[in-house]
């Protein structure tokens, strides 16, 4: 396990490497979301595969790290390129029908459920600080779904679970870190992400994306690639308490390139929304830190 003094000398590192993440992938998000409207999600999803997998090449073995690629739990590996394959295929799918601050609003729910998980499956004992938050935090979302009479939003049911599987992924990752690099996880994830995909994706229909489409579609590959290695290299670099909270700024980033692009302007009760998640979310983080640091 990384001593406690390596992570408060590389917590700068790990909070710009999680700012620049999530504005990568924000952006990506949003290229893909635009891509939506002509193309299959699976199509969208192997082609980005197989632009990540070259610049990583390419990466590592500028930065001398191709040793780094080589799996040591391969159990574990499998099992988190799992998850992210079920994260992306409902994040993607559900960009197709959510405007862009909506969906990653949801999906930052994570860290509630992670927490809500902790009591059944780590048997850990959670405070009524953090189990307020946590109910604060479903209210957000439920003020988003709104599943009363006729103004359901189905379609969040999608970000929602991908916020599901994203918390288990990220349990593993931390378990992992120790031992497996950004590289190497970043690899398994895609490899595993573009099979799936290829399994799916003859069943729709594969067009052949013209110079602009095929340029936005290079450009998402590259952001994306670039993204996870970012928020993966994190939680090598810095404690989830640090880091966490700044992975927020996706929002930022998701209400201005949707107002640009496509006109979007959340309603009250989505502000609302948004508010109770990000300031739980924030909430439970810092509570965290807070009993990790009196434990010591």
């Amino acid at each position: 396990m990384k001593d406690a003094s390596r992570y408060s000398n590389e917590s700068g590192v790990g909070i710009a490497c999680t700012v620049a993440g999530a504005g990568l992938l924000t952006t990506s998000d949003a290229f893909v979301k635009w891509l939506t409207d002509g193309y299959p999600v699976t199509q969208i999803i192997v082609v980005r595969g197989a632009l990540i997998l070259l610049p990583m090449f390419l990466l590592a073995w500028r930065l001398g790290k191709l040793k780094t690629l080589r799996v040591q739990q391969p159990g574990w590996q499998l099992l988190r390129a799992l998850l992210f394959t079920a994260s992306v295929f409902l994040f993607l799918n559900g960009l197709r029908f959510n405007p862009l601050a909506i969906n990653t609003a949801i999906a930052f729910a994570s860290p509630l459920i992670i927490t809500a998980l902790a009591v059944p499956l780590l048997r850990e004992t959670i405070g009524w600080r953090r189990w307020a938050a946590i109910i604060v935090g479903f209210g957000g979302v439920l003020s988003i779904v709104r599943p009363f009479g006729e103004t359901i939003n189905i379609y969040a049911l999608l970000p929602l679970a991908c916020a599901v599987t994203g918390a288990f992924q990220d349990i593993i990752t931390r378990r992992i870190s120790d031992t497996e690099s950004a590289f190497s996880v970043l690899l398994c994830s895609t490899i595993v992400t573009m099979i799936v995909a290829a399994f799916f994706v003859f069943e729709d229909t594969w067009r052949l994306p013209g110079a602009v489409d095929f340029s936005l579609l290079v450009l998402t590959g590259l952001l994306s690639g670039g993204a996870h290695y970012l928020l993966i290299e994190t939680f090598v670099r810095a404690e989830a308490a640090v880091v966490v909270p700044f992975r927020y700024t996706a929002l930022v980033w998701g209400l201005a390139i949707g107002f640009v692009v496509w006109g979007d302007i959340p309603s009250g009760l989505d502000w609302l929304g948004i508010l109770l998640i990000v300031s739980s979310g924030i909430y439970i983080v810092h509570r965290e830190s807070l009993r990790r640091r009196d434990a010591a």
